[in-house]
């Protein structure tokens, strides 16, 4: 990544965190204000309320745990920030995971920057915050460039000079959000890799995205694979017949001199007709053939003694 997208991926945190006017941690204008002067406020976490332009929906509950323990050995290590509102109470502009986890830790207060900023600069640092510090799953970075968008009036362009991102990657989150929502899903559970959803992308009926979906977590197919399976799906082709195929394709015998006296020791041993498929990864099938009941507890005998 460039100088240039690191520095644009920050400006709009930077802009207001950066500016000594929008921290009333630094000045006591009013008495009111004064016990916040000093840079870091202690503020009563019952005051606070989060952030609804927070991006990130899902917080792994054992992980929060871990840093609920953390905070309650060694404290809040890095303030969080939040902005002053009216009535003596706060909202947070970045540090959800530490507010939660200071709350389950039993904590009455917190270590805070208070700021001054209006709804616009709330939602562009949230989502800037969260890029730079979590790790959003790619449909919770979708829907916060979309509601960037759509609530700050901004082009594809425009969001992507602030989040320091090529525009080609900002559409293809975007577009993220016209698959079904199964495979919305699928990608925020990790079942299926941004690879695999940008594959799916590329098909337009969304029966065939789905049926490939459901193939690629049945048969644990590869981003390669499953562009291939998408190739043939945007031709018409049976998606479930075209996996198949490839199955047999992988599982043909290559047997060697050595596997071939392997499945001739096995026939004498057992005596019955065994076949030994192996692909080219070197997995593959060992089939032992019965003609009834007692033919196959006969092999258990064999196999047990």
């Amino acid at each position: 990544m460039s100088s240039n997208k690191k520095n644009a991926l920050g400006r709009g945190l930077s802009a207001l965190l950066e500016n000594a006017s929008t921290d009333i941690t630094t000045k006591a204008s009013t008495s009111s204000d004064a016990v916040l002067v000093g840079g870091i406020s202690t503020i009563p976490i019952e005051k606070i309320e989060t952030n609804p332009f927070q991006p990130r929906t899902h917080f792994e509950e054992e992980a929060l745990n871990e840093l609920a323990a953390s905070i309650k050995e060694h404290g809040i290590i890095q303030p969080i920030t939040l902005r002053k509102l009216g009535n003596d109470k706060y909202q947070l502009i970045s540090g959800e995971r530490r507010f939660r986890a200071s709350q389950l830790a039993g904590l009455k207060e917190i270590p805070a920057y208070v700021r001054i900023a209006n709804d616009q600069s709330m939602l562009e640092m949230a989502l800037v915050e969260n890029i730079q510090r979590e790790n959003l799953d790619a449909i919770e970075v979708a829907i916060s460039f979309k509601r960037l968008m759509d609530e700050c009036k901004l082009t594809q362009e425009e969001l992507s000079q602030k989040v320091g991102k090529n525009r080609s990657t900002v559409t293809n989150f975007l577009r993220l959000l016209k698959l079904p929502a199964l495979i919305q899903v699928g990608i925020r559970t990790k079942q299926i890799s941004m690879g695999h959803a940008r594959a799916l992308i590329a098909i337009e009926d969304e029966n065939k995205q789905i049926e490939i979906f459901k193939a690629i977590i049945e048969n644990d197919l590869s981003v390669r694979q499953t562009e291939e399976l998408a190739r043939e799906g945007k031709k018409g082709a049976s998606i479930e017949k075209k996996v198949t195929e490839k199955k047999l394709k992988e599982e043909v015998p290559i047997l060697s001199l050595e596997h071939r006296k392997i499945v001739d020791d096995l026939k004498h041993a057992f005596n019955t007709d065994v076949q030994l498929t192996i692909n080219e990864n070197g997995k593959g099938k060992l089939t032992f053939s019965f003609a009834s009941k007692e033919d196959l507890q006969r092999i258990l005998d064999i196999l047990d003694a």
